[in-house]
């Protein structure tokens, strides 16, 4: 019998054969809420991936971004499911998107994937069995200090301008050999376990978003907690996921940020 791992990653496969289809073609793109982009692709493949979980495990819990999912709060077994990480992206036709699967047992994240079918990578993940990417272990980077380190962050769909990441971005950015916005977290947390980021951070992500990336940093060495040092709350506002070497240089840098003692002014404008 497969493992979870293996069966995930099984059910990321078909759904990325699925949302290659649909990117070959103009799909429809619509909005959720006021801001949140959803499309015909996130809505087929959440369903061909709720689908097969059910198939395969009848009673466990599912909880997937667009809803069909069948969430219990006394299941043994919780699935987080976003079925298309990166539907900005998608829309628009920029390449870095992905589906993610992970497990939670009893709270404990146990087994995770993160498929991106354009570049043909799996990334996956079980507890205490370590992190691999196409069945190759993993490891985060050696990267040790923060002013070497290449870091990622994102930003939310919605009310950007009330979104005090900008600050952190800036500052951070002045600090290290930069930082990327690629419009995927689950993909920058992937990149961060195999060692091409040295760390990411984030405001505002749901638990399918970082779930599987979460356990894949951890189980290839790196570290994770939210933006104050504290475990990770997949339900929290925060998180802070790196190589480990930087974590705390970068909390430091971090709380220095919160109280507002930012060591690098934004630049004026029409000025060089």
């Amino acid at each position: 019998m497969p493992s979870f791992a293996e069966a995930a990653g099984q059910i990321a496969r078909e759904a990325g054969a699925l949302l290659l289809e649909y990117s070959e073609r103009r799909v429809r793109v619509e909005l959720k809420g006021e801001f949140d982009i959803v499309t015909e692709a996130d809505r087929a493949s959440e369903r061909l991936i709720v689908s097969r979980l059910r198939e395969r495990f009848p009673t466990h819990a599912v909880l997937a971004e667009e809803g069909s999912g069948r969430d219990s709060v006394s299941a043994e077994y919780r699935w987080y499911v976003d079925p298309l990480d990166g539907t900005t992206n998608f829309a628009h036709g920029f390449p870095m998107f992905n589906a993610t699967l992970a497990l939670e047992r009893e709270g404990e994240l146990i087994a995770g994937v993160i498929f991106d079918p354009l570049r043909n990578e799996m990334f996956s993940a079980e507890r205490g069995a370590g992190a691999f990417l196409n069945g190759s272990r993993i490891a985060v980077s050696r990267t040790p200090l923060l002013d070497s380190s290449l870091l990622a962050t994102g930003f939310p769909s919605r009310k950007r301008h009330r979104n005090v990441n900008v600050h952190f971005f800036y500052q951070m950015a002045m600090m290290t050999h930069g930082v990327r916005r690629a419009g995927s977290a689950a993909l920058d947390l992937a990149y961060v376990a195999c060692g091409r980021l040295d760390g990411f951070w984030e405001f505002g992500l749901s638990p399918w978003d970082m779930a599987a990336g979460v356990l894949l940093v951890r189980e290839a060495g790196g570290s994770a907690s939210d933006m104050y040092g504290q475990p990770v709350d997949l339900r929290g506002p925060t998180v802070l996921c790196d190589n480990g070497h930087i974590h705390d240089e970068i909390l430091g840098e971090f709380g220095a940020i919160f109280r507002g003692e930012q060591k690098y002014s934004m630049p004026e404008m029409g000025h060089e």
